[in-house]
């Protein structure tokens, strides 16, 4: 019987191409040490110099203001907290035109807004007015602190789900000018502190309870400050310049009390219309409109 020679079949060098030895020897895991430790890998976070240059004076000024009041000078303590506020409105803009936002930056402000917005004008308002009311007097100051502190939590955990158009309820920047601007006028009329202290226990209580409740305040983030104005819009800002200089305590505690009270104004109207009176909620009927 005839035997037949059986062939390999062979491989095409295209289809299998061999793979050179020192190639495979670098795919292969690197071997490592018994004795070396794993050293996890961390990432960097950056700290940026001018942004956060401005939240440490606005948290200076905060720390100042507790001091002057210490020290029985309350016109001073209540001026730094309106320069707290002007370097607290700067440092995020900074942030934004640099683009030098960080998480550091961010936890940094909220914690320089708690010292100057938050546990400054309760401690100022407490030693000008309500320690003469006994355990009222500093319960209603430490209601303004606890707001602040809840206002702000809120406000860093909300910010991603909340319509840009308002804050959710008063911010807290708006509720220290509130106290702090009626301990700068009534010092300024040289009215003592002891004999309104009812009106400073009230004001002091209505800015802390305000901060936590959902009522919206315009936020004037919509704002767009690239775009062109008219002629008149120019001359208003001018206007309210010359006002603010001529008499800065009565024109801002002014101010102030009638943004304190837009929020509850916006809130009614909003509810007489049948609309949602939830922040929440108006960015979602936002976005149906544009639908």
């Amino acid at each position: 019987m005839a035997t037949f020679n059986r062939r390999k079949a062979k491989t095409s060098a295209t289809q299998f191409p061999k793979v050179p030895r020192s190639y495979k020897h670098s795919l292969r895991r690197p071997q490592l040490d018994d004795h070396e430790p794993v050293r996890p890998t961390l990432r960097r976070r950056s700290i940026y110099l001018l942004p956060n240059a401005f939240t440490t004076a606005g948290l200076f000024c905060g720390f100042y203001a507790v001091v002057m009041a210490m020290n029985l000078k309350f016109d001073h303590a209540s001026i730094a907290i309106f320069a707290a506020m002007v370097l607290d409105a700067i440092d995020g803009r900074v942030a934004r035109l640099t683009h030098t936002q960080s998480e550091f930056g961010a936890q940094y402000d909220s914690l320089a807004d708690m010292v100057s917005f938050g546990a400054a004008p309760a401690l100022i308002v407490y030693e000008w007015s309500l320690r003469g009311l006994g355990k009222w007097g500093w319960l209603a100051a430490f209601v303004y602190c606890a707001g602040a502190a809840l206002r702000l939590a809120r406000f860093n955990t909300n910010i991603t789900v909340v319509d840009k158009r308002y804050f959710q309820g008063l911010p807290s920047p708006a509720a220290a000018a509130l106290v702090a601007g009626f301990i700068w006028l009534m010092d300024d009329l040289r009215f003592a502190g002891a004999d309104l202290a009812l009106a400073a226990w009230a004001i002091t209580l209505y800015a802390g309870l305000t901060m936590v409740t959902n009522v919206p305040f315009y936020s004037f983030k919509d704002i767009n400050y690239r775009k062109s104005v008219p002629f008149i819009a120019i001359f208003v800002i001018v206007l309210v310049f010359v006002a603010v200089s001529s008499d800065p305590p009565k024109v801002l505690f002014g101010l102030f009390v009638l943004y304190g009270l837009s929020g509850y104004v916006i809130y009614f109207w909003r509810l007489f219309k049948g609309k949602p009176v939830s922040i929440i909620q108006t960015e979602n009927e936002h976005s149906e409109d544009k639908e």
